[in-house]
């Protein structure tokens, strides 16, 4: 039976990753999972588990079942959804020619990103943008799975 994922869980997932975490669909059941890179870690080295508190040790079995079994899949990650480009395309899709300059230059630099959230504020555009980056996930989400053949709802 082909499973039908719940789009928003993918999202979640996506948006819950880290350096030091990523996520994964398991194609057999529909369900994320977060692996830190801790647990990736003790599943490659096959460490005993009694070594880890009770709370971490589901994850390592799963880290070792995402090393060894070809029905997990990565979701796309940080680098994949790639926020900064994401404002840019947001500043430039400004109407307000004055705004769009400001919001441009807020965003070139060292501390881009504080610039660029204090600017929405400033502007009262914060509701824009959140509604801006939700779409941009969204179609990251959706694109990603129909390239890995994934049904959503």
């Amino acid at each position: 039976m082909e499973i039908v994922v719940d789009l928003d869980e993918i999202i979640h997932g996506m948006e819950s990753q880290s350096y030091e975490m990523r996520s994964f669909l398991n194609m057999k059941t529909g369900e994320i999972v977060l692996i830190t890179d801790e647990e990736f870690s003790a599943a490659e080295d096959d460490e005993p588990l009694e070594r880890f508190p009770d709370w971490q040790r589901e994850s390592i079995m799963i880290a070792r079942e995402v090393l060894e079994e070809d029905y997990y899949i990565s979701l796309p990650s940080q680098f994949d959804i790639h926020e900064y480009s994401i404002m840019e395309r947001f500043c430039l899709s400004i109407d307000d020619d004055d705004l769009q300059d400001i919001m441009c230059s807020s965003i070139k630099g060292s501390g881009a990103f504080r610039r660029f959230k204090d600017n929405i504020h400033r502007y009262h555009i914060a509701e824009d943008w959140y509604k801006y980056r939700d779409e941009a996930i969204k179609r990251i989400a959706i694109e990603w799975c129909e390239d890995n053949g994934i049904r959503y709802k």
